[in-house]
């Protein structure tokens, strides 16, 4: 018998990780790189797709994952606004530029979660993900993603 929620997650899992990969090639294209502004298309869809498929898992309250969830369904919509409405205007294209690095750091924040949850290397490192494993690869996740974010508004001026 085919387990209906162990599909789900297969499939809410294959949506992610090709937005956080459509996100690299998108990032990279709001840095200078000569990357087809279809990238940064997939990884907006995408992106909501996995915030919005995430809401679909069986609710057990308030968590952290739904809070990301909902924070980053807003930071796309005000992606989609600047985008659609004053891609011209400075406060538009800091508002694109930096929505976009806000919202790939999310999938990677959740992706470093779920791998201390669910690979046992690293949930044996921190099984609790209150442990200086976990805090350092958060860390260094939002380092990188605090340098990329300032590059990319940078270059959207």
């Amino acid at each position: 018998m085919i387990n209906a929620l162990g599909l789900f997650t297969a499939f809410h899992t294959a949506i992610s990780i090709l937005a956080i990969l459509a996100g690299v090639f998108a990032i990279r294209a709001l840095l200078g790189a000569s990357v087809t502004r279809a990238w940064t298309s997939w990884f907006l869809y995408l992106a909501v797709a996995t915030s919005v498929t995430g809401f679909f898992f069986p609710f057990h309250g308030m968590t952290p994952a739904i809070a990301v969830g909902i924070i980053a369904l807003l930071v796309l919509a005000a992606v989609f606004i600047a985008d659609r409405s004053s891609p011209r205007s400075r406060v538009g294209r800091w508002v694109y530029a930096g929505g976009i690095v806000i919202s790939e750091y999310f999938l990677v924040f959740v992706l470093v979660a779920q791998g201390f949850a669910k690979i046992p290397l690293l949930h044996a490192a921190a099984p609790t993900q209150q442990e200086p494993p976990f805090a350092i690869a958060q860390l260094a996740v939002l380092a990188l993603f605090i340098v990329l974010g300032i590059l990319a508004l940078r270059r959207s001026r």
